[in-house]
């Protein structure tokens, strides 16, 4: 199992930030041609107090390929058009493998 995982820092306006990323974003993602699975996890702290960070999403792809096929999708390509227009300087990308110990 693949992921891959968008890390957004704090938005100066959480409401907006909120409403577009839930009601526009996540729904053009969701029709991604291969996503298994979307996790969508709103940071609230960490053990040092504040943080950096917003929210943090998992998508789950089933291998590599399946995930740069997905990319390629207008759907994929419609995804990162829009987290670039709404959230390009807030967001970090980046492929992960979970690894079972």
């Amino acid at each position: 199992m693949v992921k891959l995982i968008a890390l957004y820092k704090q938005p100066e306006n959480k409401e907006n930030f909120d409403e577009h990323y839930f009601n526009v974003h996540t729904p053009i993602t969701k029709k991604i041609p291969g996503l298994r699975e979307m996790k969508v996890t709103k940071i609230v702290g960490s053990p040092m107090g504040k943080s950096d960070y917003y929210l943090l999403c998992e998508m789950f792809y089933d291998d590599h390929e399946s995930l740069q096929k997905a990319m390629k999708t207008d759907e994929g390509k419609a995804s990162g058009k829009d987290v670039m227009e709404f959230a390009g300087d807030l967001v970090t990308l980046m492929i992960g493998e979970e690894v079972n110990e």
